[in-house]
């Protein structure tokens, strides 16, 4: 299938950029969004030009490196899938796409269309983990869950935190993201002992940094891991409770 892209150029965080365009007479159906940039690149390589610079790690949709925007849609345009899971089939002969970093005033740009996410590890060194005594292992049924909370939890755990939903978002605000970390250590026997603790610190640091809420959906529509928009409200919740308790726990 024959394709005409426009790529995003950019040789450094404070350098202009622009689009490039690039036709691409060979493309196949089965290549995914990355597979397509792979072969541009090899192109540009035998000929002498500089690749374009992208992110991309283990293109199995888990570690959530990949991330760009394809025709101004975090990712790409199936829902539930990460840029390296978007297959060509997606678009029809002749068709052009338009590839650009992720756009948001929290991922200044690296290099083309790879971007500093690191605003969204402050936050997780905040409070995304638990502090347990380093050893051995304890046995998988030593601490009792009931199905429905440990659902709950694993279903916001898919979180890759590839950042499309800030990206996604208008107002460039991380709350999917971090109501995700929150619901799932909240639900989590080890991560109830720093609930509070951990609701002040990260929701504090996502407020200082990323934009705020106007629960516009956008952001839930074009996470990978499907993670509900419902997780939002885990913001407000936790916040309100760590607030009138006081307390770590």
């Amino acid at each position: 299938m024959k394709l005409h892209l426009e790529i995003w150029r950019q040789a450094g965080p404070n350098a202009e950029g622009h689009f490039e365009s690039v036709d691409v007479d060979d493309a196949a159906e089965q290549m995914s969004i990355l597979e397509l940039l792979d072969h541009v690149n090899n192109k540009f390589v035998e000929e002498g030009k500089e690749p374009f610079a992208f992110a991309s790690d283990c293109r199995e949709g888990i570690c959530g490196t990949c991330g760009l925007m394809v025709n101004d849609r975090p990712h790409g345009p199936d829902q539930n899938k990460p840029a390296c899971q978007q297959r060509l089939v997606s678009f029809n002969d002749g068709d052009t796409i338009k590839l650009e970093p992720l756009r948001s005033a929290a991922y200044p740009v690296i290099k083309d269309m790879v971007v500093d996410r690191s605003a969204l590890d402050r936050v997780m060194e905040k409070g995304g983990f638990v502090s347990v005594m380093a050893g051995t292992a304890p046995d998988a049924d030593s601490l009792l869950v009931n199905h429905s909370d440990a659902e709950k939890a694993l279903d916001h755990a898919a979180c890759i935190g590839c950042g499309a939903c800030v990206a996604a978002c208008p107002n460039g605000a991380a709350h999917l993201f971090t109501g995700a970390k929150l619901v799932h250590l909240t639900l989590s026997p080890l991560g109830r002992e720093e609930r509070g603790k951990r609701a002040r610190k990260m929701v504090d640091e996502v407020e200082g940094t990323f934009g705020p809420c106007s629960l516009y959906g956008e952001c839930a529509d074009v996470c990978p891991a499907g993670i509900p928009l419902t997780a939002v409200a885990a913001i407000t919740k936790e916040r309100t409770r760590a607030a009138f308790r006081g307390k770590d726990d």
